[in-house]
């Protein structure tokens, strides 16, 4: 009874198919280099895709009438700041736990006294994904009051439709957070602008108010409305804007100001 042999390595077919085809060397090292090159772009894609987002920024804050340099300080206090939480609020979950202790190596033999303690929920805001964000939107509110009119009503509107949308849309999940959809605030912030502001006169207020409107749905209707549902999270930290640069409450509102 024969059985098979291993291929000869100075073989210019090392690779044989089911059907019994043999591969040569040279498409072999083809299909490897392909797979090489398709894995270095994937990797440059992704070390500029960063690089392209804060780009895209940039250019919804400069669309904001802020000037060049003064996106670039914005964008990184968010990126700096993403990193500060601001405890506001404590409070105890009404659920315990049972811990036990580490004793001291010394001790022998070691003894483990359990404990039962109480869990607590910690609040806290984001100065990246919320404070930075909310003072710029008080900062662009104060043209559009002085407009007034139009302007003011389509804007409230917006907020208004937003904060109860993505209020209904979010959800509390425990040991994760209040999750929402990133694309509802967003849509949202596109769309009533350019409905509500269509007439030219109104086109260097659309960003302003598509900004306000994006941040309005996220950080009122996600965040502030469901303050009371904070506590099916379970213990640890709340962050409002807890996702820094890439939160909710700060893409919305960019990404409404970039296309509007």
């Amino acid at each position: 009874m024969s059985r098979p042999t291993d291929p000869d390595p100075r073989s210019p077919f090392r690779f044989t198919l089911p059907s019994g085809e043999k591969i040569p060397d040279w498409q072999i090292r083809q299909f490897q280099f392909s797979g090489c090159l398709i894995l270095f772009l994937l990797l440059f894609a992704g070390c500029l895709l960063p690089l392209f987002l804060i780009d895209v920024a940039q250019q919804a804050l400069i669309n904001l009438n802020l000037s060049p340099t003064g996106a670039i300080l914005v964008l990184l206090g968010i990126i700096i700041g993403s990193t500060i939480n601001v405890h506001i609020s404590r409070r105890l979950t009404g659920r315990t736990i049972d811990v036990s202790p580490p004793t001291p190596f010394a001790q022998w033999p070691p003894a483990f006294s359990g404990k039962r303690l109480n869990e607590e929920l910690i609040i806290a805001v984001n100065v990246g994904g919320c404070v930075i964000p909310a003072l710029l939107g008080v900062w662009l509110l104060r043209p559009l009051l002085e407009q007034g009119g139009k302007v003011v009503m389509v804007l409230l509107i917006g907020i208004l439709l937003n904060s109860v949308i993505c209020y209904l849309a979010s959800r509390p999940i425990r040991g994760l957070g209040i999750l929402l959809p990133l694309w509802v605030p967003a849509l949202i912030a596109l769309l009533v602008p350019w409905i509500g502001l269509n007439h030219p006169i109104y086109e260097s207020f659309r960003p302003a108010t598509a900004y306000l409107i994006g941040i309005s749905g996220p950080l009122l209707g996600a965040d502030l409305l469901r303050w009371k549902d904070f506590h099916q999270i379970g213990s640890g930290m709340v962050s409002i804007g807890g996702s820094g640069t890439w939160d909710g409450i700060l893409l919305a509102g960019l990404v409404g100001a970039f296309f509007a």
